[in-house]
């Protein structure tokens, strides 16, 4: 199998500035004008990124690889010794992107990355499935929402609590918890808390190395593409690959890898997927500006006096995960509501959801988690990776999705990126 090289970035762009003005990219699900895929015909995936969670998702079932891309070589060979032959290896994601037979793009590379490819690929006309979280910064979110729409995609985040499998510590699915909420039984206003004493674990290992001594970049890894937008910075194996996330240049540390894994169920749970938290208030150390450390507690609350409460000391060890005025949830799906398994038994069952990828791209069905509830639930994460780096309260408009009265933080939504490369 031939790998094919990444193209010199002058060389590329120039190239790519001729052939924008006579070729346009019309991919196969759009042949027809109708963007229907019929049912007997095979959906194809390229994934970008196969060093760990990318290699995971080789095989699964519902379409069939044709690609793979890593900036790292022998990430590269590993993939396509266990794809199999069939499948074509590039070093420059933009190559397999152009790709005209290949229906979704899976992207699975680190954070920073994101919402540059995930829009590169809605402009070619291909679906997308994304790794969480679904984009670094408030601003990379908004143009992805903006990006899927206006290119009629189907996008899915990977994170899957809203809609199937149990959910961490509550010994039950989301769909259960949501029924309950749902009920009106635990009353309103509801705060949520996120701890280990209630099922979670926010990884604090995920923390980045201050005092670093560089070292030499080792030949199979491409460490100036890796980097892409974000900004020079030394080469320290602890920046990149399986420790990328303890560094504010690509991901948020045990927030960021976690963060939409417990705080996208809660999402729906409260009803809130078209709407964030308002006040956002952090307890938490000093933050080196490079490298990603722990906090205490983080509290969002929303127009209505819900609240989200990420307790990372693990400081209220009774806390229920769910509290209202009427009634709790505790861990393990039990409750202080009398006769409650027997309500619970008697509730019907939230709207259904399209839970199948594969078919909500055959039939061009929103996914369960789309972009948009997606980048609301990701906004969540970020409103806290700001106050973080911040180490101080914030007030947000969520209709606007600036904060209010406040240009540091507004920095902070849309950052400046690393050229050539720009949204």
């Amino acid at each position: 199998m031939t790998t094919r090289k990444r193209t010199d970035r002058r060389t590329f762009i120039k190239s790519a500035v001729a052939a924008a003005a006579s070729i346009t990219i019309v991919p196969r699900t759009v042949l027809g004008g109708t963007g229907f895929t019929a049912p007997s015909d095979e959906l194809t995936k390229g994934i970008i990124g196969v060093g760990g969670m990318g290699s995971g998702h080789i095989d699964y079932e519902g379409s069939r690889l044709l690609a793979v891309c890593d900036v790292d070589s022998l990430h590269l060979a590993a993939a396509l010794e266990k794809a199999g032959p069939g499948v074509d290896a590039y070093n420059d994601f933009r190559e397999l992107i152009a790709r005209p037979d290949i229906d979704i793009i899976h992207i699975a590379t680190p954070p920073h990355w994101h919402g540059l490819m995930t829009i590169a690929a809605a402009e070619a006309g291909k679906d997308i499935w994304c790794e969480k979280p679904m984009t670094r910064t408030i601003g990379e979110g908004k143009k992805v929402v903006e990006a899927v729409r206006r290119n009629g995609r189907i996008f899915r985040l990977n994170t899957w609590f809203r809609f199937r499998s149990g959910f961490y510590g509550m010994n039950t699915t989301v769909k259960e918890i949501r029924k309950v909420v749902e009920s009106g039984m635990l009353g309103w206003p509801l705060k949520v808390t996120v701890s280990n004493s209630t099922g979670f674990d926010w990884k604090f290992y995920w923390s980045g190395m201050i005092h670093q001594v560089p070292e030499p970049v080792p030949p199979e890894l491409d460490y100036d593409f890796w980097l892409g937008p974000a900004p020079i910075k030394p080469y320290h194996p602890h920046r990149v690959h399986s420790s990328f996330r303890g560094y504010f240049d690509y991901d948020g540390g045990g927030l960021g890898d976690m963060g939409q894994h417990y705080i996208d169920p809660i999402q729906y749970l409260l009803d809130k997927d078209d709407t964030s938290p308002v006040e956002i208030e952090i307890d938490a150390p000093q933050q080196h500006p490079d490298a990603v450390g722990s906090w205490r507690r983080i509290t969002y609350r929303y127009a209505d006096g819900c609240e989200i409460i990420l307790d990372g000391e693990d400081r209220d060890k009774d806390a229920a995960y769910i509290e209202g005025p009427d009634g709790k949830l505790f861990k393990g799906f039990t409750s202080d509501i009398p006769g409650f398994e027997q309500k619970v038994a008697q509730l019907p069952d939230p709207e259904p959801q399209v839970t199948d990828f594969h078919e909500a791209v055959r039939y061009r069905q929103p996914f369960a988690l789309n972009e948009r509830n997606g980048h609301r639930s990701c906004t969540i994460v970020n409103l806290g990776v700001v106050a973080l780096q911040l180490r101080r309260s914030l007030r947000f408009d969520p209709v606007t999705q600036q904060f209010i009265d406040d240009p540091e933080a507004d920095r902070l939504i849309d950052q400046p990126m690393r050229a050539p490369w720009h949204l």
